[in-house]
């Protein structure tokens, strides 16, 4: 019985986020990571983070939805008890057995009271979940996805996977700080076809390597309606592009260089490596740029080389690609 005076305890300080959550499941550096799905749609994501082990269950989210003004993209319910809030706090019938609970407590013969017998077995099943909710992991014979650190076939057909990269660098080769360094854990739950990432390399103004491109998803352009000033995402549909230079004059290795966000209504993007400020031209030996998939969509990642010494013919072509974009942002030059 003492177990279960803990557990009610502690139930109202589970941590469990809405629908509104997005598909980063931490944005701390986690070690160990599993995955494992079930037939009712969940996933059970396990991690270690700063000693602790972390169960999330996961649900109620595959794919993405087109962007509307108004409306909201698909997300993750999740659960960081790894099933403890969805199946105890969250669940009605229980909630009647805790208000009889406090009426009884105390009592002579609460202990035996059936109240108090159902409410300990709901409590257990709940603590429990996240060993008793059949977790398998069915071999991934999907795409193939960048980041990748595991994934799994549903018996569904659905796919998850889980992804995780160091997202939150700072621009132009600062040195991050231990939260910009992090490698977030990122979820994806999808059917079908991934979001499609297409760049192409030029030169801005003869002289500049320039990246130009689009990102979309099921036929649809990815883009949000509202962000900040700096360009960070204001509602659930805005996606940025996070671009990293190669051996650049940064220093050694893959740097980041920007991050910018996917145009409202197009999901088209440009980029010129001048330099920004007192920050000098970042142009390297190889270019990368990765973005979060749309909805609980897997990110996607490009990786190319620099067009090499200007060339008049090639930025020609170039630049009735730009124009066949159809995006006033991104003008041939």
């Amino acid at each position: 019985m003492r177990r279960l005076l803990v557990l009610l305890a502690l139930a109202s300080a589970v941590y469990a986020p809405g629908a509104g959550a997005s598909q980063v499941i931490s944005t701390s550096t986690a070690n160990g990571i599993t995955l494992g799905v079930n037939s009712k749609g969940e996933a059970l994501l396990t991690y270690r983070q700063g000693g602790r082990l972390v169960h999330v269950l996961a649900w109620g989210a595959i794919n993405a939805a087109a962007p509307t003004p108004d409306g909201t993209q698909v997300a993750f319910k999740l659960d960081y008890s790894g099933g403890f809030d969805k199946y105890y706090n969250q669940v009605p019938s229980i909630a009647e057995l805790r208000k009889e609970f406090t009426k009884i407590r105390y009592t002579p013969g609460y202990l035996t009271n059936p109240v108090t017998k159902k409410l300990q077995q709901a409590s257990e099943y709940a603590s429990n979940y996240w060993k008793t909710g059949g977790f398998s992991c069915g071999k991934y014979d999907g795409p193939a996805l960048a980041w990748l650190v595991t994934a799994c076939k549903a018996p569904d057909g659905s796919y998850w996977a889980v992804q995780s990269w160091q997202r939150l660098l700072p621009d132009y080769g600062v040195t991050p700080s231990a939260v910009q360094a992090a490698w977030e854990v990122h979820l994806a739950h999808w059917t079908g076809d991934l979001p499609q990432l297409t760049i192409q390399t030029d030169w801005a103004w003869h002289q500049w390597d320039h990246l130009f491109g689009s990102y979309t998803y099921d036929g649809h352009p990815v883009y949000g309606f509202k962000s900040t000033s700096a360009g960070a995402p204001l509602d659930t549909f805005g996606r940025n592009l996070y671009v990293d230079t190669y051996d650049s004059k940064y220093g050694a290795g893959w740097i980041r260089e920007n991050s910018f966000l996917t145009h409202t209504n197009t999901g088209v993007f440009c980029y010129s490596f001048n330099p920004h400020g007192e920050h000098p031209a970042g142009n390297g030996t190889k270019y990368r740029a990765t973005i979060l998939g749309p909805g609980v969509t897997p990110d996607v990642m490009w990786e190319g080389t620099p067009p090499g010494a200007y060339d008049k013919t090639a930025d020609e072509t170039a630049n009735q690609q730009i124009a066949a974009l159809g995006d006033k942002q991104c003008r041939p030059n």
